[in-house]
């Protein structure tokens, strides 16, 4: 993988993380986890989304592949 797809991957989910947390953080996750005990699905694809760039984009700029 490209190193520089690598680390926009890797920003991309450093930004989806901080997404989600805010929107973990945000009065209508606060109700519905108070009433059902989970917060809301947007949040969670966001927290989801964010570690997975992360793992992949931060592998994919430490163990490059060169092309012979």
């Amino acid at each position: 993988m490209n190193r520089f797809i690598s680390i926009a991957i890797l920003v991309a989910g450093v930004v989806f993380l901080i997404f989600g947390i805010n929107a973990h953080d945000s009065i209508a996750s606060n109700a519905k986890e108070a009433i059902t005990g989970v917060p809301t699905d947007k949040s969670l694809w966001f927290i989801i989304l964010g570690i997975s760039g992360i793992i992949v984009g931060g592998l994919g700029s430490l163990f490059r592949r060169g092309i012979n």
